[in-house]
């Protein structure tokens, strides 16, 4: 109760729709400037990472990763272990996700540094890490491309799931100028994020050596239509 209750002090939940709108328009400009993304998060978060952090603290895997420290940034990070695991299981798939978009894990972190300037209690420090880790893996179990389709599809998808207002105000601000298929693509993705188990609850770790198809279906996410 302690560590909620610093968790709580510690975390700003004030929205800042100005810093949010001025972060958007050079995101248009820009697609490719990830850092951008981040700072709409923060600026639209309001209550939603606080929420997320309880309920997740509350589960079953939330308390065995708190308690055991355990790191998600260096499970992906090591990309010789999820090169051994079998084609089609979750980590190698991932590998070579971000072999083919040469990305990694570090980078991610990189792109989100202005959120490390907060002093959050180790529990919520060592949460918001592990989902901001694990954005490239939510592209792999959705089937979501990197491309601006396949990103507002994400988006859409995990709104259900962190229930920030900054990922839905991304999508409404470009939704006028997507074609009709697009938007439809991106509906969808907002119906299969609805139906999901919470993505930000799973254990990702034991999820790497698993079959993809199998975890998707476990998970209740569909193919994609982005």
């Amino acid at each position: 109760m302690h560590k909620m209750r610093a968790a709580k002090l510690a975390i700003d939940t004030r929205f800042r729709p100005f810093e949010a709108a001025k972060a958007i328009r050079q995101l248009f400009r820009n697609p490719g400037d990830t850092h951008q993304v981040f700072i709409v998060l923060r600026a639209l978060r309001g209550r939603s990472g606080l929420r997320s952090f309880r309920r997740f603290a509350a589960s079953v895997t939330g308390a065995a990763v708190l308690r055991e420290r355990r790191s998600l940034l260096a499970a992906l990070q090591n990309r010789a272990a999820l090169g051994q695991l079998p084609p089609g299981t979750v980590g190698h798939t991932y590998k070579e996700f971000m072999d083919g978009q040469n990305l990694s894990a570090e980078g991610r972190m990189q792109a989100s540094q202005d959120w490390g300037q907060e002093v959050l209690p180790p529990d919520a420090m060592l949460y918001r890490e592990r989902m901001l880790a694990a954005h490239d893996l939510t592209h792999v179990l959705t089937g979501y491309g990197r491309d601006p389709l396949g990103e507002y599809c994400l988006l859409a998808f995990m709104y259900a799931h962190t229930r920030n207002l900054g990922m839905m105000t991304i999508v409404a601000m470009r939704w006028p100028r997507l074609p009709s298929a697009a938007q439809r693509a991106v509906v969808e993705a907002w119906r299969n994020g609805r139906k999901a188990q919470w993505l930000l609850g799973q254990d990702f770790e034991a999820l790497l050596p698993r079959s993809l198809k199998a975890v998707r279906h476990e998970l209740r996410i569909p193919d994609p239509d982005c």
